[in-house]
């Protein structure tokens, strides 16, 4: 695989002794994953899943996204957490980055909007003027039905597409990708003739986003869905192919948190130097948060955009508390070419790198900054990608995933549910009266 980890100073953290004494424990977390013996074994249908979904699956998905390509401008993706991170990271990584602004022509492909993961009342009303005044469809996401951020919007969106078109040509720009058997939208679409795809039965939402919960969204955004499988599939076979910590990114990255953990560095900080893996980062954070945070164990996942917030966080990272260890995601190719330009008058002092590319100054930074940390106390560890497209990141999410998957039962914990979310719920439909 060409995703590689650079350990960068973890040693001078952590021992290479106390690393090879997990070897075991490793090997054993990731048995008890691939033979469905560990906790939370009725969620790992996404263990194998990049080889299993069916091609018929696969053109049903690029049919429907075609059909919203010759009626819609723009598609609202309905869903909240799961249900729409994996997703909008993708499309966030491979599309241009004002696409909201580009021409539908120059886009060729719908615009992407997402709705249903906040209780925003001017974000709805904000959405609702846009949608007046463009042709739309609607992707809504959501196994029951009935989780409270999702299903406010849908009831929202729902009667405004009605009112928009009526009743029998929006059942047409309207797909519900649900359970399938069982809830309240899955009762809804048969009702009303939606088409539907299923989420399965064995994939929690964090780890769906290979599922059409993720990969309708992204076909309809024009990327290629085959491919992102693909990657998904070579990372796969690249774990499952070799437990030795020098050949498996995901034992050693799951065996460095742990042992980092175990040290006190109780905070991981995600950082890339791209804007366009900001949702990257927050499908990761909720990831590693809802997977590892239980019975008081648990890394806390934050994450920064750099350099950005090098000038908001840098100060904390390079000198606050050492409780914190970094990860970079680094991509090492960009899309685009833009050089430095020269200027006689050398006002601003920048022809010292005048005639170098962006990414040229990026990497410096990126390579300057880790120099600092790593002087200033703070482990590193670098992940690093040759480019952005989607083999590298169904590679990337894969990877992520089966770590994570590794770092909960490292931690002795069930990676798979989340008994912490339902608490907020309670008390919320408490005060509301239900």
């Amino acid at each position: 695989m060409e995703i590689r980890l650079d350990k960068g100073n973890v040693f001078e953290h952590i021992s290479e002794a106390e690393l090879n004494s997990l070897q075991g424990r490793m090997e054993d977390c990731s048995d008890a994953l691939l033979e469905k013996t560990c906790k939370g074994n009725d969620y790992l249908g996404w263990v194998n899943l990049p080889g299993k979904i069916k091609a018929e699956e696969i053109i049903a998905i690029k049919n429907a996204a075609e059909r919203f390509l010759d009626e819609s401008e723009v598609v609202v993706i309905i869903g909240i957490g799961g249900s729409y991170l994996g997703a909008r990271a993708v499309i966030d990584a491979l599309t241009h980055n004002f696409s909201c602004i580009q021409s539908q022509k120059a886009r060729k492909h719908p615009l992407i909007l997402f709705a249903g993961q906040n209780l925003s009342e001017d974000y709805l009303s904000d959405l609702l003027e846009i949608l007046d005044k463009k042709d739309y469809s609607i992707v809504v996401i959501s196994k029951s039905g009935t989780t409270t951020e999702p299903a406010i919007a849908f009831r929202i969106l729902e009667q405004h597409i009605e009112d928009k078109y009526g009743k029998d040509i929006s059942k047409r720009r309207i797909i519900a990708i649900t359970d399938k058997a069982r809830g309240s939208l899955k009762k809804l679409a048969g009702k009303t003739g939606y088409e539907t795809f299923v989420i399965p039965d064995d994939v929690g939402g964090r780890f769906s986003v290979l599922t059409p919960v993720g990969l309708l969204p992204i076909a309809i955004a024009g990327l290629d869905i085959g491919e992102l499988l693909e990657g998904a599939k070579e990372m796969s076979a690249a774990i499952k192919g070799n437990s030795s910590f020098e050949k498996n990114i995901a034992f050693y990255y799951a065996a460095i948190r742990y042992l980092l953990f175990n040290k006190g560095k109780v905070i991981e900080m995600f950082v890339n130097y791209n804007p366009s893996l900001h949702y990257f980062t927050e499908w990761w954070k909720q990831l590693y948060g809802e997977s590892e945070g239980k019975q008081g164990k648990g890394i806390f996942p934050a994450g920064a955009d750099l350099t950005t917030d090098l000038h908001s966080m840098g100060q904390l990272m390079q000198d606050g508390v050492r409780n914190i260890f970094e990860t970079i995601l680094w991509v090492e190719k960009p899309r685009k070419e833009l050089t430095v330009p020269e200027d006689k008058a050398n006002y601003d002092e920048l022809n010292y790198i005048a005639g170098k590319r962006i990414n040229e100054v990026n990497e410096k930074a990126m390579l300057g900054t880790e120099q600092a940390h790593k002087a200033g106390g703070l482990p590193v560890i670098k992940i690093s990608i040759p480019e952005l497209n989607e083999r590298n990141l169904g590679a990337l999410i894969y990877f992520f995933e089966y770590a994570c998957a590794l770092s909960g039962l490292l931690l002795d914990v069930n990676p798979f549910d989340q008994p912490g979310v339902e608490e907020y719920k309670k008390n919320m439909f408490k005060l509301l009266g239900k």
